[in-house]
């Protein structure tokens, strides 16, 4: 899961992508960094982190299938969805070079399996605050998406009635806030702008990590950023890390959880800003 920061204001977008992913891009000079969010998330949940990067970093913001604006695909395994992924940079940014790319949570294991299957388009790697391995934390999840199918859209005639709908199951009002980015309202009342059903059937998938038997390591600089006060990242998940990413780095961002980024965002900017411009 990614930031529960639901109240970043909103870039401007201009829809750089070709129709396979929506993205925003933030900022016009430096390197481009690619970020991919986490599960619930949307790329605009990087916006700050974006901000605070320019002029040294141009960032581009991506709405990773059936999440946010990107279409529903039917599937959420990570080979597929980084498929999709770099198909989109082949037809974008690829042509002006690699990217660094940053992933957080779900969205650091598809980053992870891009860049272990097309190396040429990623020159660092950023992953945050999760492992190549499977995850703990499944329960958490099913029981936010049973809460949210718990919902009675039709019945909703505002936010602030599926606030309160969601407030006996899910006692956190940020966490409510950042699940509530994914409900839109239209002519025809409110839905949910990600695949809620597809997810939930494929929690199981996206708690795991694909066995890539077939990949050689991933031979560029890595960061391995975790949360201290966070458990995705333990001590048993550095020998496969160092195995498929053997120039990794790990650092450890005191006093964060999981949400590095939404928790400790000066922090998280500093890693980021000296791992992505030094010269290795």
């Amino acid at each position: 899961m990614t930031s529960p920061d639901a109240a970043a204001p909103e870039p401007s977008t201009s829809d750089t992508s070709p129709p396979a992913l929506h993205t925003t891009e933030v900022g016009s000079t430096g390197p481009t960094v690619v970020f991919l969010h986490g599960l619930f998330g949307q790329g605009r949940n990087f916006t700050q982190v974006a901000k605070a990067l320019q002029p040294d970093l141009r960032s581009v913001l991506v709405d990773l299938p059936n999440h946010g604006r990107s279409p529903w695909t039917g599937t959420a395994d990570y080979e597929t969805v980084a498929e999709s992924v770099a198909t989109w940079l082949r037809a974008t940014y690829a042509a002006q070079g690699p990217v660094h790319l940053v992933g957080h949570s779900m969205g650091g294991k598809v980053a992870m399996v891009l860049a272990l299957r097309h190396p040429d388009l990623v020159d660092r790697l950023v992953v945050v605050d999760i492992s190549p391995a499977p995850s703990d934390g499944a329960g958490e999840f099913e029981h936010l998406l049973g809460a949210l199918a718990g919902l009675d859209l039709p019945a909703l005639t505002s936010r602030a009635d599926a606030d309160a709908g969601l407030a006996e199951e899910i006692d956190d009002e940020r966490v409510r806030g950042f699940l509530l980015q994914n409900l839109r309202s239209g002519q025809d009342g409110f839905r949910w702008q990600a695949d809620l059903d597809l997810l939930r059937r494929e929690l199981a998938a996206i708690a795991g990590f694909p066995v890539l038997d077939d990949v050689a390591p991933f031979d560029h600089p890595v960061l391995w950023m975790a949360g201290e006060r966070s458990a995705y990242v333990q001590p048993e998940h550095e020998p496969s890390m160092r195995s498929l990413f053997p120039r990794t780095r790990q650092v450890t961002i005191k006093g964060a959880g999981h949400w590095v980024h939404s928790e400790r965002p000066e922090a998280f900017v500093s890693a980021l800003r000296v791992f992505l411009t030094a010269a290795l």
